[in-house]
Protein backbone atom coordinates (compact mmCIF):
# COMPACT_ATOMS: atom_id res chain seq x y z
CA UNK A 1 0.00 0.00 0.00
CA UNK A 2 1.21 3.43 -0.88
CA UNK A 3 1.35 5.72 1.97
CA UNK A 4 1.35 9.59 1.56
CA UNK A 5 3.93 10.98 3.87
CA UNK A 6 3.86 14.51 5.51
CA UNK A 7 6.84 16.55 6.48
CA UNK A 8 9.57 15.36 8.77
CA UNK A 9 7.85 11.81 8.41
CA UNK A 10 9.97 8.67 7.28
CA UNK A 11 9.07 4.94 7.26
CA UNK A 12 11.48 2.61 9.36
CA UNK A 13 11.86 -0.84 9.06
CA UNK A 14 11.10 -2.76 11.99
CA UNK A 15 13.10 -5.57 10.90
CA UNK A 16 10.07 -8.32 11.80
CA UNK A 17 8.14 -10.02 9.43
CA UNK A 18 8.27 -6.95 6.44
CA UNK A 19 6.51 -4.51 9.48
CA UNK A 20 7.19 -0.36 9.26
CA UNK A 21 6.45 2.09 11.23
CA UNK A 22 5.64 5.66 10.12
CA UNK A 23 7.73 7.98 12.59
CA UNK A 24 8.23 12.20 12.86
CA UNK A 25 11.50 13.06 13.54
CA UNK A 26 10.51 16.94 14.43
CA UNK A 27 8.23 15.07 17.03
CA UNK A 28 9.25 12.01 19.47
CA UNK A 29 10.24 8.57 17.63
CA UNK A 30 10.43 5.38 19.66
CA UNK A 31 13.44 4.15 21.62
CA UNK A 32 14.80 1.53 23.26
CA UNK A 33 12.47 1.13 26.24
CA UNK A 34 9.44 -0.23 23.84
CA UNK A 35 11.31 -2.55 22.52
CA UNK A 36 12.26 -3.85 25.85
CA UNK A 37 8.84 -3.70 26.98
CA UNK A 38 7.69 -5.33 23.82
CA UNK A 39 10.14 -8.57 24.64
CA UNK A 40 9.06 -8.44 28.68
CA UNK A 41 5.39 -8.67 28.19
CA UNK A 42 3.60 -12.13 27.47
CA UNK A 43 0.56 -12.06 24.96
CA UNK A 44 -1.84 -15.38 24.81
CA UNK A 45 -3.25 -16.16 21.89
CA UNK A 46 -7.19 -14.70 22.71
CA UNK A 47 -5.59 -11.87 24.54
CA UNK A 48 -7.27 -8.76 23.93
CA UNK A 49 -4.50 -5.85 24.68
CA UNK A 50 -4.75 -2.04 25.43
CA UNK A 51 -1.63 0.00 24.64
CA UNK A 52 -1.84 3.49 26.86
CA UNK A 53 -0.37 6.25 25.80
CA UNK A 54 0.54 4.45 22.14
CA UNK A 55 1.98 7.31 20.32
CA UNK A 56 2.39 6.67 16.79
CA UNK A 57 1.38 3.13 17.80
CA UNK A 58 4.97 1.14 18.29
CA UNK A 59 3.62 -1.54 21.24
CA UNK A 60 0.84 -2.98 19.33
CA UNK A 61 2.21 -3.11 15.92
CA UNK A 62 5.84 -4.56 17.68
CA UNK A 63 3.54 -6.36 19.47
CA UNK A 64 1.73 -8.40 16.40
CA UNK A 65 4.68 -8.52 14.61
CA UNK A 66 6.45 -10.32 17.25
CA UNK A 67 3.24 -12.55 17.90
CA UNK A 68 1.36 -12.67 14.74
CA UNK A 69 -2.00 -13.26 16.90
CA UNK A 70 -3.79 -10.75 19.36
CA UNK A 71 -6.05 -7.99 19.43
CA UNK A 72 -4.41 -5.07 19.76
CA UNK A 73 -6.20 -1.17 20.77
CA UNK A 74 -3.77 1.59 21.36
CA UNK A 75 -5.15 4.92 23.33
CA UNK A 76 -3.43 8.81 22.52
CA UNK A 77 -4.45 12.07 23.40
CA UNK A 78 -2.43 13.65 20.64
CA UNK A 79 -3.89 13.96 16.95
CA UNK A 80 -1.00 14.42 15.22
CA UNK A 81 0.34 10.94 16.81
CA UNK A 82 -2.57 8.89 15.92
CA UNK A 83 -2.81 10.25 12.41
CA UNK A 84 0.42 8.15 12.05
CA UNK A 85 -0.29 5.46 13.91
CA UNK A 86 -3.57 4.81 12.04
CA UNK A 87 -1.50 5.09 8.62
CA UNK A 88 1.03 2.54 9.89
CA UNK A 89 -1.68 0.21 10.64
CA UNK A 90 -3.03 0.47 6.96
CA UNK A 91 0.53 0.23 6.06
CA UNK A 92 0.88 -3.04 7.60
CA UNK A 93 -2.61 -3.93 6.42
CA UNK A 94 -3.67 -4.95 9.74
CA UNK A 95 -6.62 -3.05 10.18
CA UNK A 96 -8.59 -6.05 11.38
CA UNK A 97 -6.29 -6.01 14.50
CA UNK A 98 -5.02 -3.12 15.42
CA UNK A 99 -6.85 -0.28 16.26
CA UNK A 100 -6.03 3.28 17.20
CA UNK A 101 -8.40 5.60 19.33
CA UNK A 102 -8.30 8.93 20.20
CA UNK A 103 -8.95 9.09 23.44
CA UNK A 104 -8.18 10.11 27.32
CA UNK A 105 -5.86 7.62 29.11
CA UNK A 106 -7.88 9.25 32.53
CA UNK A 107 -11.04 8.32 30.65
CA UNK A 108 -9.96 4.48 29.45
CA UNK A 109 -12.52 2.93 32.12
CA UNK A 110 -15.56 4.92 31.05
CA UNK A 111 -14.38 4.49 26.74
CA UNK A 112 -13.94 0.96 26.89
CA UNK A 113 -15.85 -0.72 29.96
CA UNK A 114 -14.58 -2.03 32.91
CA UNK A 115 -12.71 -5.56 33.27
CA UNK A 116 -12.84 -6.02 29.37
CA UNK A 117 -9.22 -6.12 28.48
CA UNK A 118 -6.47 -9.18 29.30
CA UNK A 119 -3.13 -6.95 28.60
CA UNK A 120 -2.39 -3.53 29.14
CA UNK A 121 0.65 -1.95 28.12
CA UNK A 122 2.28 1.33 28.57
CA UNK A 123 5.29 3.18 28.13
CA UNK A 124 4.00 6.83 29.76
CA UNK A 125 5.55 10.04 30.21
CA UNK A 126 8.71 9.35 33.21
CA UNK A 127 8.84 12.63 34.68
CA UNK A 128 6.65 15.05 36.91
CA UNK A 129 5.01 17.80 35.49
CA UNK A 130 7.00 20.65 37.11
CA UNK A 131 10.31 19.03 36.24
CA UNK A 132 13.04 21.23 35.56
CA UNK A 133 14.07 19.91 31.78
CA UNK A 134 10.59 20.02 30.72
CA UNK A 135 10.79 20.24 27.15
CA UNK A 136 9.40 23.84 25.03
CA UNK A 137 8.33 21.46 22.48
CA UNK A 138 4.61 20.38 23.41
CA UNK A 139 4.35 17.11 21.82
CA UNK A 140 7.32 16.28 23.14
CA UNK A 141 6.75 17.47 26.44
CA UNK A 142 3.47 15.42 26.63
CA UNK A 143 4.93 12.54 25.88
CA UNK A 144 8.06 12.92 28.74
CA UNK A 145 6.03 14.95 31.40
CA UNK A 146 3.24 14.19 33.19
CA UNK A 147 1.35 16.89 31.28
CA UNK A 148 -1.96 15.34 30.39
CA UNK A 149 -1.97 11.87 33.02
CA UNK A 150 -0.03 10.95 35.67
CA UNK A 151 1.04 7.32 37.17
CA UNK A 152 -1.68 6.89 39.22
CA UNK A 153 -4.22 8.16 36.16
CA UNK A 154 -2.35 5.26 34.33
CA UNK A 155 -2.54 2.64 36.92
CA UNK A 156 -6.19 3.52 38.13
CA UNK A 157 -7.47 2.95 34.70
CA UNK A 158 -5.64 0.02 33.96
CA UNK A 159 -7.01 -1.88 36.64
CA UNK A 160 -10.54 -0.74 35.58
CA UNK A 161 -10.28 -1.87 32.27
CA UNK A 162 -8.72 -5.27 33.20
CA UNK A 163 -10.19 -8.82 33.59
CA UNK A 164 -9.39 -10.33 37.05
CA UNK A 165 -5.91 -11.94 36.60
CA UNK A 166 -5.26 -9.46 33.93
CA UNK A 167 -1.29 -8.50 33.40
CA UNK A 168 -0.35 -5.32 33.61
CA UNK A 169 3.27 -4.46 31.70
CA UNK A 170 4.83 -0.93 32.51
CA UNK A 171 8.24 0.57 31.50
CA UNK A 172 9.40 3.55 33.55
CA UNK A 173 12.15 4.94 35.81
CA UNK A 174 13.62 3.02 38.89
CA UNK A 175 13.60 6.34 40.72
CA UNK A 176 10.10 6.14 40.50
CA UNK A 177 9.80 2.46 41.63
CA UNK A 178 8.41 2.90 45.04
CA UNK A 179 5.63 5.06 43.54
CA UNK A 180 4.56 2.67 41.19
CA UNK A 181 4.15 -0.03 43.92
CA UNK A 182 2.55 2.39 45.81
CA UNK A 183 0.13 3.07 43.41
CA UNK A 184 -0.42 -0.88 42.13
CA UNK A 185 -1.27 -2.00 45.18
CA UNK A 186 -3.50 1.22 45.81
CA UNK A 187 -5.18 -0.58 42.46
CA UNK A 188 -5.45 -4.03 43.24
CA UNK A 189 -2.64 -4.65 40.82
CA UNK A 190 -0.22 -6.80 42.69
CA UNK A 191 3.73 -6.23 41.20
CA UNK A 192 4.69 -9.86 40.43
CA UNK A 193 7.76 -9.24 37.97
CA UNK A 194 11.03 -6.86 38.00
CA UNK A 195 13.70 -6.62 35.42
CA UNK A 196 16.05 -3.27 35.93
CA UNK A 197 18.09 -2.11 32.49
CA UNK A 198 21.62 -1.00 32.65
CA UNK A 199 23.17 1.12 30.00
CA UNK A 200 26.47 -0.70 31.15
CA UNK A 201 27.46 -3.58 33.99
CA UNK A 202 28.40 -0.86 36.31
CA UNK A 203 26.37 1.78 35.94
CA UNK A 204 22.92 2.49 37.65
CA UNK A 205 19.55 1.20 36.37
CA UNK A 206 18.15 4.04 34.05
CA UNK A 207 15.06 1.72 32.98
CA UNK A 208 12.73 -0.88 35.13
CA UNK A 209 10.55 -3.26 33.48
CA UNK A 210 7.53 -4.10 35.80
CA UNK A 211 4.41 -6.98 35.28
CA UNK A 212 1.52 -6.88 37.95
CA UNK A 213 -1.43 -8.63 38.09
CA UNK A 214 -4.72 -7.50 39.31
CA UNK A 215 -5.88 -9.42 41.94
CA UNK A 216 -2.89 -11.26 42.27
CA UNK A 217 -1.22 -12.92 45.79
CA UNK A 218 1.70 -11.67 47.09
CA UNK A 219 5.00 -12.41 45.28
CA UNK A 220 7.45 -10.28 43.55
CA UNK A 221 10.26 -11.70 41.20
CA UNK A 222 13.27 -10.31 40.65
CA UNK A 223 14.68 -11.30 37.26
CA UNK A 224 18.17 -10.74 35.77
CA UNK A 225 19.13 -7.47 35.13
CA UNK A 226 19.57 -6.40 31.15
CA UNK A 227 22.94 -4.48 30.26
CA UNK A 228 22.44 -2.78 27.30
CA UNK A 229 26.42 -1.63 26.35
CA UNK A 230 29.84 -4.34 26.27
CA UNK A 231 32.70 -2.91 27.10
CA UNK A 232 33.87 -2.03 23.55
CA UNK A 233 30.56 0.03 23.20
CA UNK A 234 28.27 -2.64 21.53
CA UNK A 235 25.12 -3.95 22.38
CA UNK A 236 25.53 -7.12 24.66
CA UNK A 237 24.72 -10.14 23.17
CA UNK A 238 21.64 -10.31 25.94
CA UNK A 239 20.23 -7.16 24.09
CA UNK A 240 20.41 -8.34 20.44
CA UNK A 241 18.85 -11.63 21.82
CA UNK A 242 15.42 -9.49 23.25
CA UNK A 243 15.74 -7.34 19.92
CA UNK A 244 14.98 -10.52 18.30
CA UNK A 245 13.03 -12.23 20.42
Amino acid sequence: MTINLKEDERIDDLMRNGFKLIQNTGIFCFGMDAVLLCAFSHINEKDRVLDMCTGNGIIPILLRARYGYGDYTGIEIQDINVDMAKRSVLLNDIEDCVKIIRGDVKEAGTLFGGTCFDVVTVNPPYMKENHKLKSPNDCKAIARHEIMCTLEDVVSQASKVLKHNGRLYMVHRPARLVEIFESMRRNHIEPKRMKMVHPHADSEANMVLIEGVKGGKAMLKTEAPIVVYDKNGGYTEELLKLYNK
